[in-house]
């Protein structure tokens, strides 16, 4: 029940019930909310206060909002912690997840400036180039574009990039994998992407790149990837020295 003589603002008030029955197991993701005309009904309050607790839950990643259709509870969000190098595949079964991949495209090409800066070659040199949707579960949760250096690792096809390429280099092709050098920043998604991943226009995504290096310090993959924002966080462990 909403207090209207309570010091806390009756949003936080909505906020916190609606939490609570999430929490509760009540609602549960993908279940659909009841509108705002029907809560502010409900607690006898403006839809615009209404309106600004389902917000502030929208922000924080608990519920989404599907425009023509109503506010549903999100899904909780994968967390991948930021230690040690494990491919997409590898992360997803550790979680208990079916990793799975959709191939938009598979080629190969010629690297431009950025990509050859990034893999230490000579733009025009021949890269495989291939983007991917990756899946948990079969839903999308990322968008990924990876080139390749294909001086370095022999015999890509269709049918490797559809399986864990760090499978295929650590195991076939007999190459220790050393280390990434990785940056992420916030961003959102456009219209190609959001298609492809299933979220709106416009919504938040992970943008992220890599390098990865071979053992002995050769860069051999560069990736750019769009992970969902409402699906996915990452974590990092930071010990202090001596701590």
């Amino acid at each position: 029940m909403i207090d209207k003589s309570s010091p806390l603002p009756i949003y936080y008030q909505i906020q916190e019930m609606i939490r609570k029955k999430m929490d509760a197991g009540e609602w549960q993701p993908g279940d659909m909310l009841p509108s705002e005309r029907i809560f502010a009904e409900e607690f006898e309050v403006s839809r615009m206060t209404v309106r600004q607790a389902i917000t502030e839950l929208v922000n924080e990643g608990l519920l989404r909002r599907e425009k023509g259709k109503g506010t549903f509870v999100a899904e909780k969000k994968l967390e991948q912690t930021l230690q040690g190098l494990t491919s997409f595949t590898e992360d997803m079964k550790a979680r208990g997840f079916e990793p799975g991949n959709i191939l938009n495209y598979f080629r190969v090409s010629e690297a431009n400036s950025d990509t050859a800066k990034a893999l230490n070659m000579k733009a025009g040199e021949k890269v495989y180039e291939m983007q991917r949707i990756r899946l948990a579960d079969k839903e999308p949760m990322a968008l990924e574009t990876t080139f390749i250096h294909a001086d370095l690792i022999k015999g890509l096809s269709e049918k490797v990039a559809g399986k864990s390429l760090y499978s295929y280099i650590e195991n076939e092709q007999n190459l220790k994998i050393g280390f990434a050098n990785q940056t992420l920043e916030s961003a959102i998604a456009a219209e190609k992407e959001a298609e492809l991943l299933g979220i709106q226009a416009g919504d938040p995504i992970l943008w992220i790149s890599r390098m990865t290096h071979l053992q002995d310090g050769t860069p051999f993959e560069y990736v750019k990837s769009a992970y969902r924002g409402d699906r996915y966080k990452f974590s990092i462990h930071m010990p202090r020295d001596g701590r």
